[in-house]
């Protein structure tokens, strides 16, 4: 390959998994917005989005490559599904761990999430055991350039990219019209200003939170399903790399900022696919998490997040 061929087709691998990251990304940023919160067992939920889309497809007896009504039918309802029960999940877990939490110190519910994130793992590895699992290649994988055009090229784009690409997208949109225009997505915009005074204003912070656990429960979901059918592996501990690198495109992005972590996925998904290329797979790690750091230093509040107000 040349190497602006190499490029182009890093570039495209980086642009699939920015998608997924940007999906946890969203996660953490959106409970961080609303209660300060770090959910470091979010990465745990996106993991377990995958395993549970597999007993999904396995209950509903789809096992090959999807065609057809097939297809247009069962996909959708899988994402569905998926979706609703990580957004259960997500919502148990905020009632049963931080909830108790709400008015203790910063630290207490820290500690709890990173204690939930180790349980999750457990059950992960108690259900489908320590070995990587077979994701069923459910969607066709096509190339497109050769199949579709004709053309002979040593770039890959395939079917699976345009699934990644086109399924996080309308996500993305659905959310960020979610919250700028529906009276649910005022009151979460209200609450992660003042919890207060939201509350003074008859807003019900409560079912606020919940409802935040529950759309940030539903997008790992998403992100989980969707990184099973590109890759077609799952593992059990899959979800502690993937959540630290989405945590980092969040404060990368502006932790709390929506916009900020679909920008810092999407970037930490390119320089991961950069450097596993031009440097090395095994200082990609490094090379993110020195990312983190420098932000942390120098631009704390993030690429587009707002330096927050002193008060007096």
């Amino acid at each position: 390959m040349e190497w602006w061929e190499v490029l182009v087709q890093q570039t495209i691998n980086g642009l699939t998994r920015g998608a997924v990251f940007a999906l946890i990304a969203l996660g953490y940023t959106m409970v961080y917005g609303i209660i300060e919160l770090i959910n470091f067992a979010h990465g745990d939920v996106f993991m377990l989005g995958l395993f549970i889309s597999l007993s999904w497809f396995a209950l509903l007896g789809v096992t090959k490559t999807l065609t057809g009504w097939q297809l247009v039918t069962m996909l959708p309802l899988v994402f569905l599904l998926t979706m609703l029960s990580t957004a259960i999940l997500n919502v148990a877990i905020d009632r049963v761990a931080y909830r108790p939490l709400r008015r203790s110190t910063r630290l207490a519910p820290l500690i709890t999430a990173i204690g939930v994130s180790f349980m999750l793992e457990n059950v992960a590895l108690l259900w489908k055991g320590p070995a990587p699992i077979s994701y069923p290649d459910v969607f066709p994988s096509v190339d497109i350039l050769r199949e579709w055009f004709g053309i002979d090229s040593a770039i890959f784009v395939t079917t699976k990219d345009l699934l990644v690409v086109g399924a996080t997208i309308p996500l993305m949109l659905a959310l960020n019209y979610f919250v700028a225009r529906t009276r649910w997505g005022k009151a979460m915009r209200a609450t992660a200003q003042d919890r207060e005074t939201a509350q003074a204003m008859g807003i019900d912070v409560e079912r606020t939170i919940l409802l935040t656990f529950f759309v940030g429960g539903a997008l790992a979901g998403a992100a989980g399903l969707i990184q099973g059918m590109y890759y077609n592996i799952g593992q059990w501990w899959m979800g502690y790399q993937a959540g630290l690198r989405a945590f980092t495109a969040a404060v990368l992005g502006g932790i709390g900022n929506m916009p900020g972590a679909a920008l810092g996925g999407f970037f930490i998904g390119f320089l991961s696919a950069w450097s596993d290329q031009y440097i090395s797979a095994r200082w990609t790690n490094a090379i993110v998490f020195s990312i983190l750091i420098l932000v942390l230093v120098f631009r704390p509040h993030g690429l587009l997040g707002s330096r927050p107000a002193e008060k007096v």
